[in-house]
């Protein structure tokens, strides 16, 4: 287990807004009764950028945001089980380019649903308990994986409907799996965290000619081969306490617990042992009031920024590529009240979504300076 160096103090932000943006609630949405546990903007085509998607319960709206504040419904999609109630949702492309959406949560399904026909493309059945988050391989963005409450990540092709590899066993993480994410160049690697306090990171060079095949298989999904990666190639414990999302910055990984900060740090692995190394601990980014579990931040499209909320409603914008960390922003409305789930900022974080526990989407846009 890699372990901190002695004399390495991490630099940590002043909560003190550098006003360097200012942004204002240019609308909120009522979605419904139920909590919305996830928000996410279409990264992976240029043509739908400004389109997002939430759950909450058993469904799946998709919005896009337009000029002024405003938000339009272009679609919804309500799974045949009402006591369904979707955690997490993410983007992905089939082969021919058209957009998917990724869902799953309690049921531990993942229901990949055709944005073109707004229909089930495929179901994958596999996890043991609830999904917690899915996140989309960029490179690829036919690949997914799932983080699950039954201590496994798995790695799924879309298109295929093939579960690749499952990361979990020996080496893997010993309570739910909270979080994962795929490097943003280094196809191999993933990170994932989870309530064991730690953090993760594996490797899939080994493993890459299962991906391969699993986009040629032409058998029934159920019949490939699936690969069970029990060692992951580093681990980290970085937090005390269960670590709910973690995301690349570069080779660097931000991971957020329950401690109310976000934590940059470098991994440094030995080459010749595996799971080996140390830590090098970088920034920490104060996020008062953020001592719950499940709550996400999310970076803009170039990761310049970090969005999080916290459990009283309000939101702390973290310019991510300074040192020390500049608070950009500290956002808050006299009704924004409730728990702020998870957050989505755009391509060039000009606006912020943030949805709540009281079943609200709030969006918020940065203002023009003369």
């Amino acid at each position: 287990m890699a372990k901190v160096p002695i004399g390495c103090e991490p630099v940590v932000g002043s909560l003190t807004p550098s006003k360097k943006k200012d942004y204002r609630v240019t609308n909120r949405l009522q979605e419904g009764k139920r909590p919305l546990y996830a928000v996410v903007f279409n990264f992976i085509d240029s043509t739908y950028f400004n389109v997002f998607a939430t759950v909450g319960g058993n469904r799946v709206t998709v919005y896009q945001c337009l000029e002024g504040g405003v938000i339009a419904v272009l679609q919804s999609y309500i799974d045949e089980d009402k006591d369904e109630s979707f955690y997490t949702v993410s983007w992905a492309c089939n082969i021919d380019g058209s957009p998917l959406i990724v869902a799953g949560g309690i049921n531990g399904i993942l229901r990949v649903i055709d944005a073109g026909n707004e229909k089930i493309h495929k179901s994958f059945v596999g996890h043991g308990d609830s999904i917690n988050e899915i996140r989309t391989q960029s490179l690829k963005p036919s690949l997914v994986v799932s983080a699950s409450k039954d201590e496994s990540v798995r790695l799924w092709n879309t298109h295929t409907g093939i579960c690749i590899l499952i990361f979990a066993g020996a080496g893997g993480h010993r309570n739910e799996v909270l979080s994962a994410d795929f490097h943003p160049s280094d196809i191999y690697r993933i990170a994932s965290c989870g309530m064991d306090n730690t953090v993760k990171i594996w490797s899939m060079k080994e493993f890459w000619t299962y991906v391969e095949k699993s986009f040629t298989w032409t058998e029934d999904p159920s019949k490939f081969p699936t690969k069970n990666v029990q060692f992951p190639i580093f681990i980290a414990s970085i937090h005390n306490n269960y670590v709910d999302c973690n995301r690349w910055l570069g080779d660097f990984i931000l991971s957020k617990s329950v401690d109310n900060e976000i934590v940059l740090w470098e991994p440094k692995m030995k080459e010749q042992s595996p799971g080996e190394g140390t830590v090098d601990i970088l920034q920490k980014y104060p996020v008062p009031e953020c001592d719950i579990w499940f709550i996400k931040f999310s970076c803009d499209f170039h990761y310049k920024a970090a969005a999080i909320g916290n459990r009283e409603g309000k939101i702390f914008v973290w310019e991510l590529q300074t040192s020390p960390p500049e608070l950009i922003a500290r956002l808050s409305h006299v009704q924004s009240k409730s728990p702020i789930r998870q957050t989505a900022m755009s391509f060039d974080g000009s606006t912020i979504l943030s949805c709540c526990e009281d079943g609200t989407i709030w969006r918020w846009d940065v203002v023009a300076t003369s």
